[in-house]
This record gives structure tokens, sequence and C-alpha cells, in this order.
């Protein structure tokens, strides 16, 4: 096939020998299939600024700390380098996020590097040796839904235990691999620290992951993993490995548990929205 747009320079350079197939183009990136050596790997391309249609993007970017001062002036500036170099640290941003999640143990592409703005990491890969579907792509038994959705409870709480959550995630971006869900897409990634929207961006993924997977168990509609989750981060005492109960007691006085669950509901529908999307963009 025809080299795509920056991915000549890696073959020129000798990280990738060739581009075998198109994996899939998104608002954010393109993913391509390559070779390197006897491996095959996946290279995220990512499209310039003027080419996508994230919105949003300032709540994702507080709390993340560009370079130096005259990066930090000219991004509050708006000025044309100071765009460059925010869209540099919204690149930049995915890769040190999967370094940071890989070390933390929690179960991410393998990354292999940041060449000329491309991510070359792990394709990720089913039992047979297909390029892993999407969890949301997937019909799933009670029993199976269960499995995945204790897993992923269990890496959120690893992301959160490092000060990182996701920030977008839905079962569209959850490859379901050999040896089970991969998270993936981190461009997004927020500082639970650093960000006055962290709480809600956690209780929105998990409410996400929550949402798809209780379609097919649905008692799993009944669980505050959440709530318990950010409570227990709050007050420093989530661990990697702290047993979650999947139980919360709220003050009635100041939430609304009927619009938490229109929440988890929202985040249901906006799951089939996107994948309505991506399937129209598959079309073009």
């Amino acid at each position: 096939m025809k080299v795509p747009n920056g991915l000549q320079v890696l073959i020129d350079d000798g990280v990738i020998d060739q581009v075998l197939r198109p994996l899939k183009s998104g608002k954010e990136a393109a993913v391509y299939v390559v070779s390197s050596g006897d491996d095959v790997r996946c290279a995220k391309v990512y499209k310039d600024l003027a080419q996508r249609s994230f919105q949003q993007r300032t709540v994702y970017q507080e709390g993340r700390k560009l370079r130096g001062s005259r990066e930090t002036r000219a991004a509050s500036k708006a000025t044309r380098y100071g765009r460059k170099q925010q869209e540099v640290a919204w690149k930049n941003a995915e890769v040190d996020a999967l370094y940071q999640l890989r070390d933390a143990g929690v179960r991410v592409p393998e990354p292999y590097g940041f060449f000329h703005g491309v991510l070359v990491m792990e394709l990720v890969v089913d039992g047979e040796g297909y390029s892993a579907p999407r969890m949301g792509e997937v019909e799933l038994s009670a029993v199976q839904a269960r499995q995945f959705h204790g897993f992923l409870i269990g890496e959120i709480v690893k992301m959160l235990c490092v000060g990182l959550i996701h920030g977008d995630l839905s079962a569209y971006n959850i490859l379901l691999g050999e040896d089970g869900p991969v998270l993936i897409d981190f461009p997004q990634v927020v500082s639970a620290a650093g960000n006055n929207a962290s709480r809600r961006m956690l209780l929105r993924d998990v409410n996400a992951i929550t949402a798809s997977l209780g379609r097919f168990a649905p008692e799993l509609l009944d669980t505050w993993y959440g709530e318990e989750m950010w409570a227990l981060y709050e007050s420093g005492a989530l661990l990697p490995d702290t047993v979650l109960t999947g139980r919360f007691v709220h003050d009635q006085r100041s939430i609304d548990l009927d619009g938490v669950r229109e929440a988890i509901e929202d985040a249901r529908q906006l799951a089939i929205i996107r994948q309505q999307g991506r399937e129209a963009a598959d079309e073009d």
C-alpha cells in the first residue's frame, strides 16, 4: 500500500520496515499495522490540529505542565507557538501515560517508542492472531461481562493510584486481546490531583463501563465502584490491590441518586452514538 504521510520517515530511519495495512482511523489519529523485523506492530499517526474534531480539550488539559515558562506563557496567550506547544504536549501525554501505566501493571499496549510524532506500539491480537476487536463490538455472556467488569475496575484503580484517569473510557477504546481487556487511547488522560473535573471524569469512566457491561449482567447497574474508589482515593486509603465492594453510602442531602442513574444511561447512549459515527466513517 502507499506509505501514509508521517510514516515514510520511520521507514527511512529504520524504525519500521513496511506499512502493511490501515487498522483504524478516528477523530484524533490514524493507526496502521506495520512490520519491524520479524515483529508486527502498530503505528499511531496523530492528525493535525486543523483536521481534528475533539471537543472541550481545555477541560482535559487542566493540570498538564508544559516544558518551560516560555511555553506556558505562549500557551496562555494562544499564540501560534503556544498552540504548537500545546499540541506537542497533547501527543506526549499519551506516550508518557502508556509508559507510566505499563510500569504500574495496567494492561495497555506495550509502547516501543515515539518517533517524529508517531507512536509505535504493540498490536493487540485475539486468540487467533487477528487484530483484537473492541469490547463494544462483541456480544458477551453474563459471566464474561462480570469478569471483564471486575478486571476493568481493578485497572481503573491502578490508574488512579498513580494519579491518572483515562477521561474518555468506553467499550470502544477497550480491546479484547488474547489475555483479556486492554485499555487504549490516552491523549485525553487526566491528572487526578491537578484537574478540578477529575472526580466527574472518573465517575463517567466507571459509569460508561458499567452501563456497557450491564447490558449483559444487569446486576452491575446496582454497583457504585466509582464513588467508592474516589472516596478511598481522597482519604489516601486507595491501594492498587484494594478490594472494592461496589457498595457506597451516599449522603442523601447532597446527591441525586436518580441523576446518577441518568448519567449511566447517558454514558450508554453516548457509546451507541460513537459506534454509529465510527460505522459511518468506515463506510466512507
